[in-house]
């Protein structure tokens, strides 16, 4: 493992510039990129039981459109995290915005499964594209003391995508109906694209010469495969698994439907519940990002409790007898975003223990595994709702659907033994290889990342 370093100050640049107006007003547009692709992905959501009329399909074949656009996210991390390092976000955030401009365009108007897969797996291309560039901006712009803090709350942010998609997407789909609705949407990509290409900036730093592109792949494949060694890197990834997909999965796909078709409650009501989600997540990227931050040995530990309190909440909607209780569901949608911060937080564990020059390698490693566990959960709960429903029938009953989303605790074992596991294990390199930054960590100081 690298030995980290004690300091927080960042030698890359001055302080008078990192941090500055600047890198606000940066990150402000960056994070409206990011807002934009948040809609883009979780329209299909709002959209779900429109999507059963329009394609005369079941529940797991409309799992397929958000397991191929999760699938298409998470194979692009690890390349995407790679092009950041060479190209900047500046360029990736473009291109993703456009892209997802074309799809959704193209969804607007498909009648036909093959056409509407392919253009969700566009969409998953270009959503890949502007999340990682995004969240690169902080390291690059604020300095390590501060990077932890800001990644807590922005990331969140991007949650205010839910809202837009809950609120106005739907009040759009209900008033102009599916193909107005959609071309709508990829209208406003194509406005995040302008708004970046004028606005935005990689960082305060100078580019550096760009290696010839042989050279960079094999440098790229070095800084990938170090990245993965890494037992830090491993810990952010499986934390980051267990963490992302609670939140993730009811947002993009299955919570409306759930509260509609399941529980019983009204259209306007869920959308409200799915406002509540993304608000409040919003609130906790501030609030519970500075409790982790304020102890960063203790941070999985925190980040695993959070998650465990999301499953308690979930056991107890699932064991109610019948439609759960307005009250009870609404503290569903309170307490299932904590988990969201501790996913954020795993992005500030890559810096910690990367160097900066494959930082979007680490970045992208770790959002895959979030990614993954999301993707599994949405298919996971499709399959489960297919096979637990007569067949032919897509009319789907609440017991179907508290058997389906059951399937969490799976995935939730899994992703907690291994990060356990590998906290563990960074524990025990930095207590036989720097005692005293082992020392250190735990008495509250971040630890800045290797160079």
């Amino acid at each position: 493992m690298p030995r980290p370093r004690l300091s927080p100050p960042s030698p890359l640049a001055p302080s008078p510039v990192l941090g500055g107006r600047t890198a606000w007003a940066v990150l402000t547009v960056g994070q409206f990129a990011a807002v934009i692709a948040v809609l883009q992905r979780s329209s299909l959501g709002v959209a779900a039981t429109d999507a059963f009329d329009r394609f005369g399909i079941a529940a797991a074949t409309l799992a397929t459109f958000s397991v191929a656009q999760l699938v298409v996210y998470a194979l692009m991390q690890v390349p995407v995290g790679v092009l950041i390092d060479r190209y900047g976000s500046r360029r990736l955030i473009v291109l993703g915005s456009v892209v997802m401009a074309g799809a959704q365009s193209v969804f607007a108007f498909s009648e036909t499964l093959p056409v509407a897969i392919a253009a969700r797996v566009a969409l998953g291309i270009g959503d890949a594209l502007v999340f990682i560039s995004v969240m690169r901006l902080v390291p690059a712009w604020f300095p390590p003391a501060r990077s932890g803090t800001i990644t807590s709350a922005v990331g969140p942010m991007n949650a205010l995508g839910f809202v837009v998609s809950g609120v106005a997407f739907a009040a759009v789909l209900a008033a102009l109906g599916w193909t107005p609705s959609f071309l709508l949407a990829a209208l406003v990509s194509v406005a995040a694209a302008l708004v970046v290409v004028v606005l935005l900036r990689d960082s305060p730093q100078p580019r550096p010469p760009r290696i010839p592109l042989g050279r960079a792949l094999e440098v790229a494949g070095r800084d990938l495969r170090a990245a993965w060694v890494e037992p830090g890197t491993r810990l952010a990834f499986w934390l980051n698994f267990a963490a992302l997909f609670p939140g993730m999965m009811f947002g993009v796909l299955w919570g409306y439907p759930f509260l509609v078709v399941g529980q019983g409650v009204s259209p306007g009501l869920a959308g409200a519940m799915l406002t509540i989600l993304a608000v409040s997540g919003v609130a906790y990227g501030a609030s519970v990002g500075l409790l982790m931050n304020r102890y960063p040995y203790r941070r999985t530990l925190i980040g695993l409790g959070l998650v465990g309190l999301a499953a308690a909440v979930w056991g107890v909607v699932l064991l109610w007898p019948g439609p759960a209780p307005v009250w009870l569901l609404v503290v569903l949608v309170l307490v299932v975003p904590l988990a969201g911060v501790a996913a954020i937080l795993t992005l500030d564990l890559a810096r910690t223990f990367n160097p900066p020059r494959r930082l979007g390698s680490a970045i992208g490693l770790v959002n895959a595994g979030g990614f993954l566990g999301t993707l599994l959960a949405v298919l996971a709960i499709g399959l489960v709702l297919q096979v637990v429903t007569p067949r032919g029938s897509t009319e789907y009953s609440l017991t179907a659907f508290k058997w389906a989303f059951a399937t969490q605790y799976v995935f939730w074992a899994i992703g907690a033994a291994q990060a356990l596991r590998y906290r563990r294990r960074v524990v025990r390199g930095l207590a036989e290889r720097d005692p005293e930054a082992l020392a250190a960590l735990r008495r509250g100081v971040h630890l800045a990342p290797p160079a």
